[in-house]
């Protein structure tokens, strides 16, 4: 909990906010000076400061994940890695496409893409995507250039030109609803320079935030913006999984079991129009998904 201090040096009040920090048996306090008197944005002070404790908190922890894995793939035979990286992908595959509505098993996904077994009984829709999902996420993996609207349409050509032609590789051009969710999407005419700001938000801020933050937030702006008449949760997690591995950082495979606590996050983000809430959602996950990096 953050307090609010005074300091009284010469007849003259000073205001301080002080939070305290339990590690292990240690107390730690932080304190940062705020004026002579309290500022009407005392609130918003408060938050900050907390926002920067457990960022430098969570973010230590991070960097840990980051060394250990890089140590632990270093020595891992080639074979090894390669089996850990399919398992990924396919696990990613699954989730990201049934938290979209694909009728797919992970066994029936694993079978589709290990062995090249089509599911029965299933939209061939779902077939397509899965593999095309699988196909587009190893050649992201390669590539060297940095993100752009050019290339992330593409990518969503490739994720739908067999299944959705008409709308693949597209900025959306009409109204589009998020089902279940009270955000509403921009406007048609709002989009192309709204996602033309996220790319120069994203080249201004990728060398300044911490790798783990920036894919956490491009992930929220790009799905905030829409701009694509299907898909934009797909695109948002390639793109959060993109910054990751180029920074070389493990990737984040985000759980259809545990979606309503990401829509939760998300929908939170939106309709206070603010990054923490979902920030803190995916860092909190990811410590919790590469925890054994930690012990």
């Amino acid at each position: 909990m953050v307090t609010i201090k005074t300091k009284k040096i010469k007849d003259q009040i000073y205001y301080y906010l002080e939070h305290s920090i339990r590690k292990g048996k240690q107390v730690k306090k932080k304190e940062i000076y705020i004026g002579k008197k309290i500022p009407q944005n005392i609130e918003q002070l408060k938050r900050n400061l907390l926002d920067d404790i457990y960022k430098e908190r969570w973010y230590a922890d991070v960097d840990r994940i980051k060394q250990r894995f890089s140590k632990e793939h270093r020595t891992m035979p080639k074979s090894a890695r390669e089996k850990q990286l399919q398992n990924f992908a396919i696990s990613f595959t699954y989730d990201t496409q049934r938290i979209e509505g694909s009728t797919l098993t992970l066994r029936e996904t694993a079978d589709l893409l290990e062995n090249g077994i089509t599911p029965k009984n299933r939209p061939i829709r779902d077939v397509k995507e899965a593999e095309a999902h699988r196909d587009l996420f190893y050649e992201i993996l390669d590539l060297k250039k940095d993100l752009s609207l050019q290339m992330v349409l593409e990518w969503h050509w490739k994720l739908f030109n067999l299944t959705k032609p008409d709308i693949a590789g597209k900025i959306r051009k009409h109204q589009v609803t998020i089902s279940g969710s009270r955000f509403m999407s921009p406007s048609p005419v709002e989009v192309y320079p709204l996602v033309t700001e996220f790319f120069k938000w994203y080249n201004k801020n990728k060398g300044k935030i911490h790798p783990v933050e920036l894919a956490a937030i491009a992930h929220l702006k790009f799905v905030t913006v829409h701009p694509l008449a299907d898909g934009n949760g797909r695109i948002s997690r390639l793109i959060m999984n993109f910054i990751l591995h180029k920074k070389g950082y493990p990737m984040l495979d985000i759980k259809y079991e545990g979606r309503n606590s990401y829509y939760n996050a998300l929908e939170k983000s939106h309709l206070k129009k603010e990054d923490r809430t979902f920030l803190q959602w995916l860092v909190k996950r990811y410590i919790k998904e590469y925890r054994r990096y930690l012990q």
